[in-house]
């Protein structure tokens, strides 16, 4: 169970509650990426048993297909990754709090994004760094 705490941060203090509801939409997402992963992993297990069979064209298609499920189960994979990163950080007392630069994150990005770990200004700078 995560511990929920309130996080001070140059004066200001981040409500429990809403640490409380970004901790159970981040379980909720959790939950949704662990269930989609498992029904990949299916699809990934049919495709193989499927190679064997059909013409070219068919064996192409189902190249492309375990393709694009190995491209979904990488996303879906760092999207969990930084879920539990975000998890971590509730536990720790540290959520909210931008790991660039030490600031507050604005609780409208965490609500858009609950595992967000970096603040605009920051995530901005990393983004025109990977360009």
């Amino acid at each position: 169970m995560y511990k929920i705490e309130i996080i001070v941060n140059k004066g200001k203090t981040m409500d429990k509650d809403f640490i409380e509801k970004s901790r159970a939409a981040l379980i909720e997402e959790r939950n949704e990426i662990m269930a989609s992963l498992a029904d990949q992993s299916e699809q990934m297990q049919r495709l193989v048993g499927s190679v064997e069979t059909g013409d070219e064209a068919d064996r192409a298609s189902d190249r492309i297909d375990e393709t694009l499920l190995n491209a979904l189960s990488e996303a879906s994979s760092r999207r969990l990754t930084m879920i539990d990163n975000a998890l971590d950080r509730i536990k720790n007392g540290q959520y909210g709090i931008c790991k660039g630069c030490g600031r507050e994150i604005a609780m409208g990005r965490l609500e858009a994004i609950p595992y967000a770990a970096l603040c605009i200004d920051c995530q901005t700078k990393v983004d025109r760094q990977g360009r």
